[in-house]
């Protein structure tokens, strides 16, 4: 019990009036203050608990929104964990086929490399059976030409046969083309012109002189001769005659199988001529000129002496024959330059090397 109380019963239990009892408002007023007071401390306490119990709600939803973060993030954190892991075995994966394929590659190097080895080998086989097989080729045609101009030069020299030198020298100069070294292109220059040189050789008209000269060993036997009882001129012809008549009645001369003189000297002087003409033929064929102008010449000796140069016939045998020498062969051709040049060639061509730019023969 408080003082206050204790003296408020006091008082009241003497009946007497006390002078604190004029101030009981007082004491009221102190309590509605402390009432106030502790009203105020308890809305203080009331805002307080509030205040922490918001505080506390508010912490429960910031750590619910943490937790539902935190398992969201757990949750991204486990799906990137996982795609690591897959990318991981991927990673893995990958590197063991570029190890395999480095693997392999190194392998298709290796056989690349002794295929690139193989091939060189091959190349360089082929090239030595290429230069074997042009030097074979070369060798058979230098070979080849070496024969046909040395025919050429034996033909013409022991039968005069321009016509067949001519295709001798035209196969050699063919085979000489085909010869790839080119050491030998000046070799066709000379014989190309041992080749002009038979070309003018040769007779214009060989058919025609040939021709001309049967038609005249066949006229032979028509032609007229000399008359036999020309009269003789002068005085020596008159004391000839007076002398041959004088010792004819002597000496009287003829043939025992009684042919007539005139006869046989008229058969023995164109026999004489076409012997001559037939002379002029073969020379013409063998293309001997020095043969066939002599034969010509002894033919148309023989026409003047023996037979009547004023007859038609003879004038115009004569003046074949006189054509005939105008168109008489040329001076026979030294062959055999491009022979000798080719050789030359083939023997300083074998001095070199196997491995040089031309063939070896």
């Amino acid at each position: 019990m408080s003082q206050d109380d204790s003296f408020t019963d006091t008082g009241a239990a003497t009946g007497a009036p006390s002078p604190a009892s004029s101030r009981r408002p007082g004491p009221a007023r102190r309590g509605g203050g402390t009432l106030a007071v502790a009203l105020l401390l308890s809305l203080a306490a009331i805002g307080g608990a509030g205040y922490v119990g918001w505080r506390q709600w508010q912490q429960e939803q910031g750590h619910a929104a943490g937790d539902e973060a935190l398992r969201v993030l757990k949750q991204r954190v486990d799906s990137l964990e996982s795609a690591f892991g897959a990318s991981e075995s991927e990673r893995n994966l990958l590197r063991q086929r570029l190890g395999d394929a480095d693997q392999v590659n190194r392998s298709l190097r290796e056989e690349l490399l002794g295929q690139a080895e193989r091939t060189r080998n091959l190349e360089d086989a082929v090239a030595k059976l290429s230069e074997k097989t042009l030097s074979g080729h070369d060798a058979l045609l230098l070979d080849e030409t070496e024969s046909l101009l040395r025919m050429a030069k034996e033909r013409y020299e022991l039968f005069h046969d321009a016509q067949g030198a001519l295709a001798a020298y035209a196969l050699a100069d063919q085979a000489l083309s085909a010869v790839d070294d080119g050491a030998f292109s000046g070799l066709r220059q000379s014989i190309g012109a041992e080749r002009e040189a038979l070309a003018r050789s040769q007779p214009a008209a060989l058919d025609a002189s040939l021709a001309a000269l049967t038609g005249l060993r066949a006229a032979m036997q028509s032609l007229p001769l000399k008359p036999l009882d020309t009269a003789a001129s002068g005085d020596a012809a008159g004391g000839w005659s007076r002398i041959a008549a004088a010792l004819g009645d002597v000496v009287k001369v003829q043939r025992a199988n009684g042919a007539p003189l005139s006869v046989a000297d008229a058969r023995f002087a164109r026999e004489l001529a076409a012997i001559d003409l037939a002379q002029a033929q073969a020379a013409l064929l063998a293309f001997d000129r020095d043969a066939f102008v002599a034969a010509l010449q002894r033919a148309d000796a023989g026409i003047a002496a023996q037979f009547d140069t004023a007859a038609p016939a003879v004038q115009q045998a004569r003046a074949q024959l006189a054509a005939l020498l105008a168109r008489q062969p040329a001076a026979s051709v030294q062959l055999g330059a491009a022979l000798g040049e080719l050789r030359n060639l083939r023997a300083v061509h074998a001095l070199k090397p196997v491995g040089g730019n031309g063939a070896k023969p």
